[in-house]
């Protein structure tokens, strides 16, 4: 198959398509191309997710059940584990997680994983795009040299581009179709045919000259988030030396209509990308002998802010004359962002761990982790009520979930503290509330 009947079989929503991961990326995109009316195999490694999946149980909240149903009952979605379904693919799209090595080194092994197995049945006329976050130069460097020794050219016997997601999970106003897509392909013909196939279920899609481009825009779009969250976390610093409202001064300056972007401070960054993609760029920058500063000095104040907010929770306790040795934590959230369940390099995580070593008895609740393991110690979520509020000597709010009720816990507790402005504009609170 040529580039023409490629482009053809797409237009016509006739080419096959399967998207190699099924998590907070590719389940979304995969059931997208579904509803699009594209026949799409979700492949994952893991079996209990591919059965799951196959009985209409979606793992994430962005594809409910009835949606993933009702791809399934169409004919137009199934899940497996079995990698030769790409023999049988017009098009597939890589979405597997890129982690950090304990090292803080890219571990790209899912991706070179999943394009051996790719390799391994191209064929001609095949698609193939990489989208899971990863160091510029990837797609030409590792994965461009694996299939050109088994499918001989890319853009004329097989099809080749980078175009890197941008989902932000449990975000209702941002689901697939609204963000656009960016595109570098490894030629001119790889380029148009990528745009194509995301033109399907995406209305605007932007052609870069490069895959590099495409790699160098994702992490460039969260460098530019985690250095300006260490910059409000840094003013939320300085607001506390001074005495001053954080979440006022934010406020006040969010009016001004131009030159100005809102961000707000927190216990730290967490999740799969903000971070972690920050060092995937600094640690390529490194090998090309440049020392990435405003990256590093990010990372030294995002990460240093747990261990801010268990020192301010041992100065409030301090101030009523209790220790924290001792002292009954009700930590509220252990997700790295509202509404999820990922957990993945939470901050919240680290607040525990921190406050544990200095004696404090720690509980959690999170409707969304009924258990985590922290440290190596396996705890179970507590239920947020009036017993567990009020039988504490601090709670803590680390992740602002929409479940809890604010304004009781405001009313039910002691002492707040407030890592995420949660109880902002709640008027006179029972609890003495104390915010970053």
């Amino acid at each position: 198959m040529n580039a023409n009947a490629l482009k053809e079989r797409i237009e016509k929503h006739e080419a096959r398509i399967t998207v190699i991961g099924q998590g907070y990326v590719g389940l979304p995109l995969a059931i997208a191309f579904a509803h699009a009316g594209f026949k799409v195999v979700g492949l994952d490694n893991s079996l209990e997710k591919v059965e799951s999946l196959n009985q209409g149980r979606s793992p994430i909240p962005d594809v409910p059940d009835e949606e993933l149903q009702k791809q399934r009952a169409a004919g137009r979605y199934s899940a497996t584990n079995d990698y030769s379904v790409l023999a049988d693919t017009d098009a597939a799209i890589i979405c597997v997680p890129t982690p950090l090595r304990k090292t803080k080194d890219p571990d790209i092994s899912y991706v070179i994983s999943a394009a051996e197995e790719l390799a391994e049945h191209l064929h001609p006329g095949q698609l193939v795009v990489l989208e899971s976050t990863t160091y510029p130069g990837t797609t030409e460097e590792i994965l461009l040299p694996m299939f050109s020794d088994k499918g001989g050219e890319a853009g004329v016997d097989f099809f080749l581009a980078f175009s890197p997601e941008r989902i932000d999970p449990a975000n209702p106003n941002f689901k697939v179709r609204d963000i656009p897509k960016v595109v570098g392909g490894v030629t001119q013909e790889c380029s148009k045919l990528a745009a194509q196939l995301y033109r399907q279920v995406v209305p605007k899609v932007l052609e870069v000259s490069s895959p590099r481009v495409a790699e160098m825009a994702k992490l460039y779009e969260n460098v530019f988030r985690n250095v300006n969250i260490a910059l409000a976390n840094e003013l939320a610093l300085m607001c506390h030396r001074l005495g001053v409202n954080t979440r006022e001064v934010i406020d006040a300056a969010s009016t001004k209509p131009f030159g100005f972007m809102t961000f707000h401070p927190g216990p730290g960054v967490g999740g799969h990308c903000i971070g972690i993609d920050s060092q995937y760029l600094a640690w390529k920058m490194k090998l090309n002998g440049y020392d990435a500063r405003f990256i590093h000095l990010a990372e030294e104040i995002n990460q240093s802010m747990p261990a801010r907010v268990v020192q301010m929770v041992s100065d409030a306790l301090n101030n009523r004359q209790r220790s924290l040795k001792g002292a009954k934590v009700l930590a509220l959230g252990v997700a790295y962002k509202p509404n999820v369940s990922d957990i993945r390099e939470s901050p919240a995580l680290e607040v525990i761990e921190q406050l544990r070593k200095r004696g404090a008895d720690v509980t959690y609740a999170d409707p969304h982790v009924p258990k985590v393991s922290i440290d190596g110690t396996q705890f179970e979520a507590v239920v947020a009520d009036e017993k567990a509020i009020k039988g504490s000597d601090c709670v803590v709010i680390l992740t602002d979930h929409k479940d809890f009720d604010y304004n009781r816990i405001a009313g039910d507790a002691s002492l707040v503290l407030d890592t995420r402005n949660a109880t902002w504009g709640i008027l006179n609170p029972k609890a003495e509330v104390i915010r970053l």
